[in-house]
């Protein structure tokens, strides 16, 4: 297991800042893109940089690589340089990403089970004002 970590986060562990472990958690995946990179390097296997951004048309070219840095120096996601030309660079999980995914995919599960209850919701009350 890896020992690498963002020195903020350390800091706040030495200094007792976090009230709980759920605190550390969040700390690590917390971010609008890191779960759902989590999720595609873990479900599918690495990706280069260039295929992350096609799954995000939104994310900028900063956005995406300060995500993937913060995930790298905690220990979650691996950089891979290949000595060829052109320069081919991959993104994996490390092991103790791996151990991240069961949390991922359950908050996927959750929601998609709440965004179909929503969409349900939704259309029975679109079909009751018509009544």
């Amino acid at each position: 297991m890896s020992d690498k970590l963002r020195e903020e986060i350390k800091e706040r562990i030495v200094n007792n800042d976090y009230h709980c472990e759920k605190e550390l958690t969040l700390s690590i995946i917390s971010g609008k893109w890191k779960v759902v990179i989590l999720w595609h390097l873990g479900v599918e296997g690495p990706h280069r940089f260039s295929e992350l951004q096609r799954l995000f048309p939104k994310i900028s070219h900063k956005i995406l690589s300060n995500q993937l840095r913060e995930l790298m120096e905690d220990g979650i996601v691996h950089r891979e340089v290949f000595p060829e030309v052109p320069p081919k660079v991959e993104y994996s999980m490390t092991e103790l990403g791996m151990t991240l995914l069961p949390i991922v995919e359950m908050m996927y599960e959750w929601g998609k089970k709440r965004i179909d209850q929503l969409k349900q919701q939704s259309n029975n009350e679109v079909i009751s004002k018509d009544l």
